[in-house]
């Protein structure tokens, strides 16, 4: 007997044939499976297992949203600034017309003071002539009435006339009368008040004012500073006036004896005259 015949062999068993084709079946089948998804794929790909990045895509989206911000906030700038243009014009045409329209009232207002202007220079201007025409006619009427009566006795009725007229105005009326004849042959200029030149309003306004009686300034208004009284009633010191009270166009102070004082016009100036010269419309009493 051979000394290793008692050892057991260690050879692994044989397998059965159909056992070992089994498994030679399944394992071929599974190395094909690979094979085919192996073939399948790109022959770099990486495994599944890795994480794949994608590619950051909001790096140049950024600059396109700020760009497009940008383009949009100066569009708001711009539409924001022509709104702001709109309403200062609206408001500057609103002050040029409303500018327009006082500077059209104001022109409408003076053309209507001037055209008034002229038109009371115009009637003045009228009554003055008138006032000259009835003052040549009187003139000639008293020449011939003066030439038949003889120079020295017209004289000496002229004297007696300012004598009695003197003599009858007492207190405050002597002094208006007094002041009113140291005038005549002052000249006669429209708008004046003395001391040299005086107008018919001017005079007997000034006349009043030396014993502080403050009447207005125009003939208009002192045909009606006092009482109205009758011509046949008169009393020195007594303001007459021509025209209609409150309308009058020439105002005289009356001195008694039928006779007054009065500037009468440029021709003339201040003159002491007979009220059968020029007879007046009606008279005030102030004292």
């Amino acid at each position: 007997m051979s000394h290793t015949a008692q050892i057991p062999s260690h050879r692994k068993p044989r397998r059965s044939t159909p056992r070992v084709s089994l498994r030679a079946g399944v394992a071929g089948g599974v190395l094909s499976t690979i094979a085919v998804a192996g073939a399948a794929a790109p022959a770099n790909a990486e495994p599944v297992t890795e994480t794949i990045e994608m590619p950051t895509l909001t790096s140049g989206l950024a600059g396109d949203f700020a760009r497009s911000a940008d383009a949009t906030q100066r569009v708001a700038n711009t539409l924001d600034l022509q709104a702001q243009q709109n309403i200062a014009a609206a408001k500057a045409a609103k002050t040029a017309k409303t500018a327009k329209a006082e500077a059209e009232r104001k022109a409408e207002a003076e053309r209507k003071a001037e055209a008034k202007r002229k038109a009371d220079e115009a009637r003045a201007k009228a009554a003055a002539a008138a006032e000259r025409a009835s003052r040549t006619a009187e003139r000639t009427t008293l020449s011939n009435s003066s030439s038949n009566s003889g120079s020295s006795t017209g004289s000496s009725s002229a004297t007696s006339t300012v004598s009695k007229a003197t003599s009858q105005a007492t207190g405050s009326a002597a002094a208006v009368v007094a002041f009113a004849q140291a005038q005549v042959g002052d000249a006669y200029i429209m708008g004046s008040t003395g001391p040299n030149a005086w107008d018919c309003s001017g005079l007997v306004q000034a006349a009043f004012s030396q014993i502080g009686v403050d009447l207005p300034r125009v003939s208009q208004d002192q045909s009606v500073a006092g009482t109205q009284v009758s011509l046949d009633n008169l009393q020195p010191g007594d303001i007459l006036y021509w025209g209609g009270a409150g309308s009058a166009y020439h105002t005289a102070i009356y001195i008694g004896g039928g006779e007054f004082v009065g500037a009468q016009n440029p021709s003339k100036g201040v003159v002491q005259a007979s009220l059968d010269y020029d007879p007046p419309s009606g008279a005030v009493r102030v004292l």
